[in-house]
């Protein structure tokens, strides 16, 4: 009796440590599967149209090698139309017709297509043909679904070495323009400005050209550098700024959108703002005093010491942003009235 009682006992035994085993291979087993499903597929990427129509190369995986986004697949062969994931279309060639929307084409129902614009509202014109027909935006502006911004401040690597601000010269401001428009608000300051301190024009208006080697050292040599721009609008701020002033070491005397928006992206004491002061007059008051106190004046530079300038000028790491923002942005998302996004 003892035998089969031991036998009995011996052979659950058995039967437990075996399912206990094939439970655990079934969770082993259950988990790779879920972890595959969830896996983010490579995402393929479509450039309808290249902006301006300066094209970039797109051979082998430029979004991992170049900035470190793996499963990001672009191309502008619109013969893949039907399986990109999404579809991007810059606004201008749509604006001046060099480019139309396919609207012929059957339109997978999972594809987004994306609205990529990095002017001012002003230079877009009447956006109300396009209602309904995008999913995401891709703009310059902090709400935009996918934001890409002209520049933005990055940490220092260590031990990196301390930035040396350019020696000036006797000029005391500088400004580069090609597009000058005497209604504009910048060109109003500027007049305004140029009747109390001297302030030393380039660009192709005055018929003073600089060359892209002589651009930051011609600037570099001033105290300051007029960073405005032609439009005034939320969180519109341009190379005239990460260039031009902070890249050359001119401290930038802004003119753009708020002084709360410029604070979101760079260091509150790096720039002046026009609308801080009630007049041109105080403004010049100003610039003459604080070239005259160095302590001062070399305190916009603190932000130096702790971050640099990274600039965004290639298209590709643009469009390769797309994929870092797909998978935490709607996919029912619809644009019902871009126009009133747009202009907000």
């Amino acid at each position: 009796m003892t035998t089969y009682i031991s036998l009995f006992l011996s052979a659950i035994m058995l039967f437990i440590i075996s399912f206990y085993t094939f439970h655990q291979r079934l969770l082993v087993l259950t988990r790779i599967a879920v972890a595959h499903l969830l896996r983010p597929r490579n995402l393929t990427i479509l450039l309808w149209h290249w902006p301006f129509g300066v094209s970039y190369s797109l051979g082998g995986d430029v979004c991992a090698t170049e900035y470190g986004i793996p499963g990001c697949f672009l191309s502008d062969n619109a013969s893949l139309f039907h399986h990109a994931d999404a579809v991007v279309f810059h606004h201008h060639e749509l604006r001046t017709s060099r480019s139309y929307l396919p609207l012929h084409l059957p339109r997978p129902a999972s594809q987004r297509w994306i609205w990529l614009s990095l002017e001012p509202p002003v230079n877009n014109g009447n956006l109300s043909r396009y209602n309904g027909l995008f999913n995401w935006t891709m703009t310059y502006h902090r709400q935009a679904d996918v934001p890409i911004p002209y520049g933005k401040l990055v940490p220092l690597p260590p031990n990196s070495s301390s930035f040396m601000i350019p020696k000036k010269g006797d000029c005391l401001v500088s400004w580069v323009v090609s597009n000058y428009q005497p209604d504009h608000e910048r060109s109003q300051v500027y007049q305004g400005l140029r009747k109390y301190i001297p302030i030393q024009v380039y660009g192709r208006w005055p018929r003073r050209p600089l060359s892209e080697q002589s651009l930051l050292r011609t600037i570099g040599r001033c105290h300051f550098y007029l960073a405005f721009e032609n439009s005034v609008a939320p969180d519109y701020i341009t190379e005239k700024l990460w260039r031009n002033a902070y890249e050359a070491g001119a401290v930038p005397v802004v003119l753009g959108p708020s002084r709360a928006d410029y604070e979101a992206l760079v260091a509150p004491g790096s720039f002046i703002h026009v609308n801080d002061f009630n007049s041109t007059q105080e403004l010049a008051v100003f610039l003459k005093q604080l070239a005259t106190d160095r302590r001062s004046y070399e305190n916009y530079f603190k932000w130096r010491q702790t971050h640099k300038v990274k600039r965004y000028t290639d298209w590709r790491e643009r469009l390769c942003s797309i994929c870092v923002s797909y998978y935490r942005l709607p996919s029912n998302k619809v644009y019902y009235d871009l126009d009133a996004w747009a202009y907000s």
